[in-house]
């Protein structure tokens, strides 16, 4: 017999990975990804949970999206220069996204976030052990999610916290690394643009 969390939790998987891919660019992103030649890459972001979003409201998928995040990690090499020309691969691969849906394709070494971090952000970041740990630091538990082509083109989901507040539209700060002031602003723009939202305040120290 199925266990019946166990089944939910499938039904909920397939329907974030259906809603995901109702947009096109994430679903192109995930497509070409492999072809980037970028070690632990993940779309992540709100190129996913925003998209679930439109879905849950029955909007366009990419109503909102203003950039699309993709996360790498490769420790051998923490130049900027490194980081560039993978970069400007992938102003190559997307350069059609880019130009077709006016939005922003932003690829980062997330090996390298600590040596600039602070300085943008006024606190110390701690040097990360792969991509999902740098998953794990969002600001808030609802852009927890990452979502990856395998080579041989599986689809893989990083979801720490699950998918519940996100099909019940509920923002949840996630104090592990980036301040009040970070989560309060982009959770008062999302509000503005997905009045459905339930923002939860952050906690009292």
């Amino acid at each position: 017999m199925v266990n019946p969390a166990r089944r939910d939790l499938r039904t909920q998987y397939d329907g974030f990975l259906a809603m995901v891919r109702r947009n096109p660019v994430s679903a192109a992103i995930l497509d070409r990804g492999p072809d980037l030649g970028a070690p632990d890459w993940w779309l992540t972001a709100g190129a996913v949970f925003q998209t679930v979003w439109n879905c849950l409201a029955d909007r366009d998928p990419t109503a909102g999206i203003r950039d699309y995040d993709v996360f790498y990690h490769d420790p051998t090499d923490l130049s900027y220069e490194a980081e560039d020309a993978v970069v400007r691969r992938a102003d190559a691969l997307f350069a059609d996204l880019v130009a077709e849906h006016g939005v922003t394709v932003e690829v980062r070494n997330e090996a390298r976030v600590h040596l600039w971090y602070e300085q943008k952000f006024g606190v110390p970041c701690p040097e990360f052990a792969d991509s999902a740990d740098a998953i794990d630091h969002f600001a808030a538990t609802t852009c927890c999610f990452g979502v990856t082509t395998d080579p041989d083109r599986t689809t893989r989901v990083y979801a720490p916290h699950g998918f519940g507040d996100l099909f019940a539209r509920v923002v949840r700060p996630n104090p592990v690394l980036a301040p009040r002031s970070v989560y309060e602003t982009k959770a008062a723009r999302w509000q503005q643009e997905w009045p459905a939202l339930t923002v939860l305040p952050w906690p009292c120290p």
